[in-house]
């Protein structure tokens, strides 16, 4: 997917490489460009290679050692089975962990505010958005990307080490959407702040905001190209610094834009309104950032493109029956047999009448 929107594939490199050189640099498919770095001013240059490092950069890298690990286990030719070791594939399983953590999170759930990787914009992100703690409801506590996401870890790596290679592939796709959720909160929150002047829009934000697009952009292109469209043009470097930092007023981030196209491929994504939260002004949201709603929760791991909730409460009416059939009740079997009352009642207003007793 990557590949296929940049044309490059070391595009990460070619971002970054430009910003510490203060060059010129376009992707070989003319996408999601053209970037003067040499124009963009220091500010502007030091967020493209702080964020582009991590999060192009290192944040590709640890889906590619997870991906070595399904190799590793496939391709395993000696301590293959249960009773082994597997440390080919566990190792690079573990790669993977260490690269998306780091070392400065220390050793203790919930990590350390000095870390300068994926884990910790997670924890940032996870405070913008009010995505902290086991609910995904808060705005502390250990963010639910993150506790999520150690728990498929460590799935992953006991099921490598039991040579259940086949499992860990749905877990990598599970993995790969999490870890979309803090770059989706990033592009979010820098299109929110260079909205407009009030906002706070400046060469600084306009570069995090063209890096953090920049890391998801691809996903959301494979899903639809509308909405990759409108996210680039909104968050490609639009403010240019003139001199002394002087901002081009008429390129400010359109944000209920940017906001409709990544809401139009979450379920695509893989991820859901809830995981990505609404952007913070305190304790409530900014007027037009709050969370989406319009799907249902994930059923059973797979996410719903629309609102299918009362559809999914089918199962309420088969459980009613079933109980009336336990008691000898074919009266009442034949009620939830014929009318229901589960999703027949969320679906047309006013539902059902109640069965018999």
């Amino acid at each position: 997917m990557f590949y296929d929107y940049y044309g490059d594939f070391d595009y990460a490199d070619k971002w970054v490489s430009a910003a510490l050189a203060g060059t010129d640099m376009s992707f070989t498919s003319g996408k999601h460009g053209p970037n003067d770095f040499s124009t963009l001013g220091d500010a502007a240059r030091i967020e493209a290679v702080k964020k582009g490092t991590a999060y192009m950069n290192v944040w590709m890298y640890v889906i590619r050692e997870f991906e070595d690990a399904i190799d590793d286990c496939t391709s395993c030719t000696s301590e293959c089975n249960e009773h082994s070791t597997n440390s080919g594939s566990v190792h690079a399983w573990d790669e993977g962990v260490a690269f998306y953590t780091g070392s400065l999170e220390g050793t203790a759930y919930g990590g350390n505010p000095n870390g300068k990787l994926v884990y910790r914009l997670a924890e940032k992100r996870c405070v913008n958005f009010g995505t902290c703690g086991a609910s995904g409801t808060g705005a502390t506590g250990t963010s639910q990307v993150n506790t999520e996401l150690f728990a498929l870890f460590a799935n992953g790596r006991d099921w490598l080490q039991q040579g259940r290679c086949s499992s860990v592939r749905p877990l990598v796709n599970q993995i790969v959407s999490l870890m979309t959720v803090p770059l989706v909160q990033g592009s979010l929150r820098y299109a929110y702040k260079n909205s407009g002047a009030a906002q706070g829009a400046s060469a600084k934000n306009a570069a995090e905001g063209a890096t953090f697009s920049a890391a998801v952009l691809p996903l959301v292109h494979h899903c639809n190209t509308a909405s990759s469209a409108v996210v680039s043009t909104n968050l490609k470097f639009g403010l240019f610094p003139n001199g002394g930092g002087v901002a081009d007023t008429t390129r400010y981030s359109d944000f209920s834009a940017v906001k409709s196209a990544f809401e139009d491929v979450y379920a695509c994504l893989g991820i859901t309104c809830a995981q990505v939260g609404g952007l913070l002004n305190g304790a409530a949201p900014y007027s037009g950032a709050e969370a989406c709603t319009s799907q249902s929760a994930p059923i059973a791991g797979y996410v719903p493109g629309t609102d299918v909730a009362a559809h999914a409460k089918i199962d309420l009416d088969q459980k009613e029956m079933e109980a009336a059939l336990k008691a000898d009740n074919f009266t009442g079997a034949a009620f939830w047999y014929a009318n229901g009352e589960g999703s027949f009642g969320e679906i047309h207003p006013g539902g059902a009448p109640h069965p018999p007793p």
